[in-house]
């Protein structure tokens, strides 16, 4: 399937700021699943600075914005060629052990309820528990945009039971390394398909290392694994570690983002 993408994400600022610096992972990632045919990324005023692949094997690429400036324009424009492959990550190459994902973060710390949730899933092939850590997530915490921020975790989102794909993304990371399955968070784009079912463009589901087939992944919020209506960007640890966008703001003025993103079906 060959996708389009055209997101775009500007910041404003109430004052003119002295300068912006950012760290991008907007590089489609490199794997059998997905092929980029053309991509570029763009930043209003910016000079590109180094861009190294990290052990995770994630592009990243530094960008600077000398002020004064008071917005900020970061373009994503590209067409990717993507296959099903049933959410294993196969053919992608990186440096970092599974077992560093085992590590828990603020967002992804697992509490009593995280634990009795992924406790109650008794299924002792490595895939199946998988498969069912993911539907637990899916009928534990429903779909509700709004009600969440980013800085919310994955026990306070379970113990409302609503959230969104940052949400599920969490939590089942946080179940996962309860049972001491290395998982991480995976930041990239979703095709919204005439399926009836809402879906978020920019999207977010998360990994887990299955010894038999290395990383696979499992998308709760929409109940299955990855396929050929994904994109790839990156990964991390949580939502921040994995964010496609991070920067920092040389001056006192006060930061506004907004974001729209498309993603179509292209002609072959």
């Amino acid at each position: 399937m060959w996708l389009t993408v055209d997101h775009l994400t500007r910041y404003t600022y109430d004052r003119p700021v002295r300068g912006v610096v950012q760290s991008h992972r907007l590089t489609p990632s490199v794997f059998d699943g997905q092929r980029s045919i053309d991509w570029q990324v763009t930043v209003s005023g910016g000079q590109p600075g180094g861009s190294f692949r990290d052990g995770a094997g994630d592009v990243v690429q530094g960008w600077t914005v000398p002020g004064p400036v008071t917005e900020i324009e970061v373009q994503v424009r590209g067409t990717i060629d993507t296959i099903d492959l049933m959410g294993v990550l196969r053919g992608h190459r990186e440096g970092v052990a599974p077992e560093a994902y085992l590590r828990s973060t603020a967002p992804t710390l697992a509490d009593p309820a995280i634990t009795r949730l992924a406790a109650s899933v008794q299924q002792d092939d490595p895939l199946a528990r998988a498969h069912a850590l993911s539907m637990a997530v899916a009928d534990a915490i429903a779909y509700r945009p709004g009600v969440t921020t980013a800085h919310t975790t994955a026990a306070q989102a379970l113990a409302q039971g609503e959230g969104v794909c940052q949400d599920h993304a969490h939590a089942l990371i946080a179940m996962a390394r309860s049972l001491g399955m290395p998982a991480r968070y995976v930041s990239g784009y979703l095709h919204a398909t005439a399926d009836g079912e809402g879906h978020e463009a920019a999207h977010a589901w998360a990994e887990l290392f299955i010894p038999a087939l290395g990383w696979v992944g499992f998308d709760p919020a929409n109940r299955c694994c990855p396929d050929a209506r994904y994109i790839r960007l990156g990964s991390g640890m949580d939502a921040q570690d994995a964010a496609p966008i991070r920067g920092i703001s040389r001056g006192g003025g006060q930061e506004k983002m907004a974001v729209t993103v498309a993603i179509a079906a292209a002609q072959q």
